[in-house]
């Protein structure tokens, strides 16, 4: 559970420092209709270009376009692809680069050739040496990161196995960090776990974690186990696997392994999406949150960049709408009836993997403490529903003169409201009835409760759910309101 406004605040104050593998990328698109007479290949007509800053310094754009500031040290070559990366990287807003230089590379640049209307990429050619640095370029990389770390709030290691992070480079900034206290996050290259060993969280995708841990990694509890054991090599507090379409699980040293589904949407193109993976776990970890709100955010954002072209950046505003989603449905498409309607758009939402959160209330006055808790209760799951008291059931539970709006007011304020995802009128004096039909993986109420007193915890525990209490704002009341309004008119 987290506020997002609170959290995107904090990630502004942030300062990260990245170090990694950095690299052109560039996009030809293009159609393809006929195939060359020369040879049995494709020919692309081609339409535009795209140049964009890649690899580790994609991660940098990421951390700059999130809202935190970033200290990036890369390796160029003394070539135009290097001067390209150099001035591209100075225009960039929120980034202060730190480039070394080695005559004896080229810089890395990829070119992908793209179909424009199939979205498929046709081939790609490399231009690198991918082999690690020389011991006096080794020397360099190690003298420009070390002073840098005590400016930053987090250490992140972008591996792309092309020769910035030597097994000396790693040692001696994890080494440092450590001495003090600043977390180290790693996107690991290496199949060797144990030379990132001290570093906070490891990054690996399944194809990566697999061949590290010799494990088939095909399901949550195999690489819950697997991952135990690499964590004790590597002597890190977590270890998060991405799943691409199949989600992404983290399993901490300490606790259960929490496991998100990815979010459906239409893919475009996954270049880059573990750069921004890596940046989003960095801003926020920096920022103070825990886990699973790390791995949420990054989850969410990780749908925002495999959903535009190229190599993709994400704002906060992008991720914004991707946690709490746009009132897309207008206000009566989100007030369901019980049953068929209800049924329906759980049976979809489960379809998906998405974890489902409930509240309830009379919501006669909507007021800023109503909005703390919905919004909170929005945070901790992907589809908040919110039960809404009859107009009967209000007055049997407040007096005569209750509700001051009717049901069908009380229920298009809520569903205007972004963090609301569907409003369930019911009849009866409390939800349980409801809270059984819908079994939801978050209980929320505001913190003026017990557990104990809270309608429906035990059968959402049954379920392998949760109860949060949300603090509540004090000095907010709709009885209290509504008596001063009278007062006022006495």
């Amino acid at each position: 559970m987290f506020d997002f406004e609170a959290l995107t605040d904090a990630i502004a104050r942030q300062t990260v420092l990245c170090v990694g593998d950095l690299m052109l990328d560039e996009f030809v698109y293009g159609e393809v209709s006929r195939i060359s007479p020369e040879a049995p290949a494709p020919v692309i007509a081609v339409q535009r270009s795209e140049t964009n800053i890649g690899g580790a310094g994609n991660v940098a754009r990421n951390v700059a376009s999130l809202g935190a500031r970033c200290i990036f040290v890369g390796l160029i070559g003394e070539d135009d692809a290097g001067r390209q990366l150099k001035a591209a990287l100075a225009r960039q807003s929120g980034i202060e680069s730190v480039l070394v230089c080695d005559a004896a590379r080229p810089t890395t640049r990829k070119v992908r050739f793209v179909s424009e209307h199939f979205s498929t990429h046709m081939l790609r050619a490399d231009w690198e040496l991918a082999q690690p640095a020389s011991a006096d370029i080794e020397q360099k990389l190690i003298d420009a990161i070390l002073p840098q770390l005590a400016r930053a709030d987090i250490v992140l290691l972008s591996d792309y196995a092309k020769g910035v992070l030597t097994a000396r480079v790693i040692r001696n900034v994890i080494d440092a960090a450590r001495k003090l206290a600043k977390p180290v996050i790693v996107d690991p290259k290496s199949a060797n776990f144990a030379i990132y060993r001290g570093a906070t969280l490891l990054t690996p995708n399944r194809k990566e974690f697999a061949e590290a841990t010799r494990s088939r990694a095909d399901s949550q509890d195999s690489i819950a186990d697997a991952a135990r054991d690499a964590m004790q090599l590597a002597d890190c507090e977590a270890m998060l696997v991405t799943q691409s379409e199949h989600g992404m699980t983290l399993v901490p040293r300490k606790g259960e392994p929490i496991h998100v589904p990815a979010h459906p949407v239409k893919v475009r193109d996954v270049s880059g999406a573990g750069d921004t993976v890596a940046a989003t776990l960095a801003v926020v970890i920096a920022a103070g949150a825990g886990w699973e709100t790390a791995l949420r955010m990054a989850n969410a954002a990780a749908a925002v960049a495999v959903s535009k072209k190229g190599t993709a950046s994400v704002t906060a505003a992008e991720l914004r709408r991707r946690i709490l989603p746009h009132a897309f449905l207008a206000a009566e498409d989100k007030i369901v009836a019980e049953g068929g309607d209800l049924d329906a758009q759980l049976q979809d939402w489960r379809k998906h993997g998405l974890r489902v959160g409930f509240t309830n209330g009379c919501f006669d006055i909507l007021h800023p403490g109503h909005v703390k808790v919905l919004t909170a209760a929005r945070a901790a799951c992907d589809r908040l529903i919110v039960g809404l008291n009859s107009d009967a059931s209000v007055k049997r539970l407040k007096g005569e003169g209750r509700p001051v709006q009717d049901e069908r007011a009380r229920a298009e304020v809520l569903a205007a409201l972004e963090a609301v995802d569907l409003v369930v009128i019911f009849e009866e004096d409390t939800p349980i009835g409801l809270i059984s039909a819908i079994k939801p993986s978050v209980l929320v109420k505001g913190g003026d409760y017990t557990p104990e007193q809270v309608v429906g915890r035990e059968i959402v525990e049954a379920h392998g759910g949760e109860v949060l209490l949300v603090e509540v704002l004090p000095g907010f009341s709709t009885t209290s309101l509504v008596d001063r309004a009278r007062a006022s008119k006495a």
